[in-house]
């Protein structure tokens, strides 16, 4: 599990494929913060488990899955990646819940500046969409941001001077695509009231009979 709030940036030293996977290598200063072979580490918001480590240098090895449903696929030597370890127990969660778990793929229709900050507005798909609502959390490429406003097909974020300089967000250009999480909070809602979806819907005698009331 993680925050969204970004350690620091790392950079690809190797992208070998093997095959539909892969094995990356990251130039970090994370290594000498603790870190552990098997430990979780978020890549622009995907959760990698660390297989090997060097000084300056973490690998990780990403499944097929990781790379067809997220934008690791499109990494390339030089590529700057943001990176978060997992979180520990006791920690502030300054953030909000990030499982490393990505949804889907947006990309980004326009940038603009306003009073310093940066208006980032993507699209994504409807299915994911329905997940965002205004000032609510997503995860864009790993980073924990508040959603300023919502479409079917759309949302927009703002960027404080801080996080776009300290993150990935500093080299973002209009097309480009990010990895999206949205806030598991409201797919685990949505999963529990799956069974009074359809016909009278959820009622006051539904909860009754089923010991809510």
């Amino acid at each position: 599990m993680f925050t969204g709030l970004i350690e620091g940036t790392g950079r690809i030293a190797s992208f070998d494929r093997r095959g539909a996977a892969a094995v990356v290598r990251v130039e970090t200063t994370l290594t000498g913060t603790g870190m552990a072979i098997g430990d979780s580490v978020a890549v622009n918001g995907v959760c990698l488990t660390v297989t090997t480590k060097q000084e300056g240098t973490l690998c990780f090895d990403a499944s097929p899955e990781s790379l067809a449903g997220t934008t690791l696929g499109n990494l390339r030597c030089g590529s700057q990646v943001n990176l978060e370890r997992a979180m520990a127990l006791g920690n502030r969660l300054g953030g909000h819940i990030v499982t490393g778990h990505v949804d889907c793929i947006a990309r980004l229709a326009r940038l603009r500046e306003v009073s310093g900050n940066r208006v980032l507005e993507f699209t994504l798909p409807p299915a994911s969409a329905r997940y965002l609502v205004t000032k609510g959390s997503v995860a864009i490429d790993g980073i924990s941001l508040t959603v300023n406003t919502v479409t079917t097909d759309g949302f927009s974020v703002n960027i404080i001077p801080h996080t776009f300089a300290q993150t990935t967000l500093a080299g973002i250009v209009t097309g480009q695509e990010v990895n999206i999480e949205t806030d598991i909070i409201g797919k685990y809602v949505e999963r529990l009231v799956q069974p009074w979806k359809g016909g009278d819907g959820l009622t006051m005698k539904t909860l009754a009979e089923n010991g809510f009331l």
